[in-house]
């Protein structure tokens, strides 16, 4: 079957949809035709598949473009570059993001990619044009990481992190890090605090905690919306963490005092969706009553609302060298 038979049987452009992270999305998949990937992560919505270093076959960059303008309009918050698969295997990425980037108007580009190939100067090089950029880092333990993320035999973790380091030094568009937890795997606390001191050394607008929200490739679990929250407190309390993934999850909610608002809201700053999962009635209503005061306020994270003590507005991370 050719590229053009596969096109005209698979959407190029999907959505738009409404995301709560990114806003009105509109998708490109850069493999319309069948999952092309450097990994074969065991959380992946698609099914299992051999891992490829690049893509067998590709659609052009004028097919893109004229799928895309039947679709776009100013109602677009962003135009999100994905694929069945690893969307920085394109071989055209950069001519790509240079022809969006002319017919874009004020609508923001961006790509999900697993980081893998940011080693490929070409790529990096492309990603620094996007406005923003969202990267994937699940695992710093080479084993866990090969354990979750299956990669093809050509990707090193150690690789990974010197480059997402290098690219968040040079990016000036949003930079966002998604962590997929996996039940068993890589919720432990030792490599949470692997985890930890890596994101340290990353100038990130926001840092995703997610688990499989959708049925995955392999037989493994997700933790729970709790357990997630009691994984992001495991973290440096500035490092800009928010937890993503809430679909399915039932709310648990707790008094709490005000001090222990506080406290909570100090090492881990909440969305109003956090809150409301955690806090009882009355609780929610001291969260308002110290927001009126001025005791709590509202910070945006790269598009997300987050609560968090205003005494922290001025709190500044140390970061170390590497």
């Amino acid at each position: 079957m050719s590229v053009t038979e596969l096109v005209e049987k698979n959407n190029i452009i999907f959505g738009p949809i409404n995301s709560r992270r990114f806003g009105v999305s509109l998708g490109i998949d850069l493999s319309p035709g069948f999952k092309q990937c450097n990994f074969d992560c065991l959380y992946c919505e698609l099914a299992p598949s051999a891992t490829v270093a690049q893509q067998l076959q590709s659609i052009s960059v004028t097919q893109i473009i004229e799928a895309l303008q039947q679709h776009l309009d100013d109602k677009i918050d962003v135009i999100t570059l994905t694929a069945n698969g690893e969307p920085t295997l394109y071989p055209y990425l950069n001519e790509l993001i240079e022809a969006l980037n002319t017919i874009k108007g004020n609508t923001q580009i961006l790509i999900l990619s697993n980081s893998a190939t940011l080693h490929d100067d070409k790529v990096y090089q492309a990603l620094l044009k996007l406005d923003q950029v969202k990267l994937s880092l699940d695992a710093v333990s080479a084993d866990i990481f090969k354990k979750i993320d299956r990669p093809h035999s050509s990707v090193k973790i150690d690789t990974i992190i010197t480059k997402l380091q290098q690219f968040s030094k040079d990016f000036q568009g949003k930079l966002f890090i998604e962590i997929l937890f996996v039940k068993g795997l890589n919720d432990t606390k030792e490599e949470i605090a692997k985890l930890n001191e890596v994101l340290c050394s990353i100038d990130a607008t926001r840092i995703d905690l997610g688990t499989i929200d959708r049925p995955p490739a392999y037989p493994v679990e997700a933790i729970s919306y709790e357990e997630l929250h009691q994984l992001a407190q495991l973290f440096e309390s500035t490092l800009p963490v928010h937890i993503a993934s809430r679909k399915g999850t039932l709310p648990t909610p707790q008094s709490y005092t005000d001090e222990e608002i506080l406290n909570t809201l100090d090492k881990r700053p909440l969305t109003l969706e956090d809150i409301e999962l955690l806090f009882d009635k009355k609780s929610q209503q001291r969260v308002q009553e110290m927001f009126n005061k001025g005791i709590i306020t509202r910070k945006q994270m790269g598009s997300v609302d987050f609560f968090i003590p205003t005494n922290n507005l001025n709190r500044k991370r140390l970061k170390p060298t590497f």
